[in-house]
């Protein structure tokens, strides 16, 4: 299938499966007339990469992934429960890229949610002081 197919299969655009190609993410055969072929396997990577975006892991972060997925047999690419754990290690599927990101969430949360109690916090009074005057008027 050609990239307008491959990216619309995967819910993205053209653009983005060029950018991922790009970063190396993915790799797509070349037609005789220059245009990229795509199949199955490209489409379902092409989600896998999107899914992990979505989530909040960086461009280098899946790249890290992606290649270390691609060191374990084909078997167990798909589901990685089906992988034992010397193959996991051999491919050096990294889960320190998942914590890493992990932590970083939970930091932001934290500093998230101390802002958001600071604002609520300033904003309150002043905010109850107007709208008791408000009911004191009506």
């Amino acid at each position: 299938m050609r990239i307008g197919d491959a990216a619309a299969a995967a819910g993205l655009t053209t653009r983005a499966v060029r950018y991922y190609e790009e970063c190396g993410l993915l790799s797509a055969d070349r037609l005789p007339s220059g245009h990229r072929r795509y199949d199955a396997g490209h489409v379902q990577r092409l989600r896998a990469i999107r899914d992990l975006l979505a989530v909040g892991l960086t461009v280098q972060d899946v790249a890290t992934l992606v290649h270390s997925l691609d060191r374990l047999p084909p078997e167990a690419r798909g589901d990685l429960a089906r992988a034992t754990d010397a193959q996991r290690e051999t491919c050096g599927l990294p889960a320190s890229v998942i914590r890493r990101r992990l932590d970083d969430l939970d930091d932001r949360i934290e500093r998230l949610t101390t802002l958001r109690d600071a604002l609520a916090e300033r904003v309150g009074e002043p905010l109850r002081r107007l709208t008791a005057g408000y009911a004191d008027a009506g």
